[in-house]
């Protein structure tokens, strides 16, 4: 039988693990100083940086960054009329995609919570997550190929007597309600999944039509998860910009502009980067009320 050693004779190991059993706040705190740090230093550092380096000039002849204060880059940036337009075109981008992924997703996602047999409910939402795995920039030439004159979407159409969309606003609107609708169909299909059955039932015993039973009892509930998927959708919209270099034409987004203005101009680059990242912060804000945060 195994003696209790006393509290003098144990290993400094066994010693810190009684200290971090007995003290819990002490043991979450350990567990969190490492990826808080590396949150705090890498992404809201490079996001201070991003911030700062917006107020900076650039040299006219030199090229060269100026670092002095100033704000004649967002001065230019909301009264040039070709920044505005870029703005504005690039959340009514976002919001399009957000509001095609909730659409398609919603009867999708019921199908796969509550109209399939259950056996097969893993293996539907598993096929819907499998895209995710195949690389983001095959997924994209694919839809390149599809919108492409003589593509598959020309072919569809053809005795129908219409033509593709070809590349273009739409065809940018396509690819991103493709490339992030798994991000809104799981949550979806989470929280119909934990609808209880009797709660339609009930509704229907009442008398309530199939419409009526959707709009104030399965919406109510399903809303948070709307919201929540909504959240990746419209971020991952606003700050794309390889998709719209690829079947987007000549139509310009932030993302673009961005990116052409590093070299040229480092300072009204970080100045338009800072505006999906406001737009983003504000329609956080505005989730938080519907309780979409707290789905996440």
């Amino acid at each position: 039988m195994t003696a209790t050693l006393p509290a003098a004779g144990r290993s400094p190991v066994r010693r810190l693990a009684g200290l971090l059993h007995r003290r819990p706040r002490l043991r979450l705190s350990l567990l969190l100083t490492a990826p808080l740090l590396w949150l705090a230093v890498l992404y809201l550092g490079s996001l201070a940086i991003l911030f700062i380096s917006a107020f900076w000039t650039t040299n006219s002849f030199t090229s060269e960054v100026v670092k002095v204060w100033s704000t004649d880059n967002f001065h230019e940036l909301f009264t040039t009329p070709v920044f505005r337009q870029v703005i504005l075109r690039s959340v009514g981008v976002a919001l399009a995609v957000t509001v095609l992924c909730a659409v398609i997703a919603f009867p999708v996602a019921f199908y796969t919570a509550r109209v399939a047999r259950p056996r097969w409910r893993p293996w539907l939402v598993v096929a819907i997550l499998t895209p995710l795995w195949a690389s983001y920039l095959v997924k994209v030439y694919a839809w390149r190929l599809i919108l492409s004159e003589g593509g598959l979407a020309d072919w569809m159409l053809k005795p129908l007597g219409l033509d593709g969309p070809g590349f273009g606003l739409p065809a940018t609107v396509m690819t991103l309600t493709y490339l992030w609708l798994p991000y809104m169909i799981l949550p979806i299909h989470t929280a119909l999944e934990q609808l209880p059955a009797g709660l339609m039932d009930a509704s229907a015993d009442l008398g309530a039509r199939p419409g009526r039973t959707f709009r104030s009892v399965v919406l109510p509930m399903v809303l948070p998860s709307v919201a929540a998927g909504s959240v990746f959708t419209f971020s991952l919209s606003l700050g794309d910009y390889i998709t719209v270099q690829i079947v987007g034409g000549k139509t310009q987004l932030i993302g673009n502009l961005v990116y052409s203005n590093i070299e040229l101009n480092l300072p009204m680059a970080a100045a338009l980067g800072t505006v999906p990242v406001v737009v983003i912060v504000l329609y956080l804000l505005a989730m938080r009320r519907t309780g979409a945060l707290s789905s996440l």
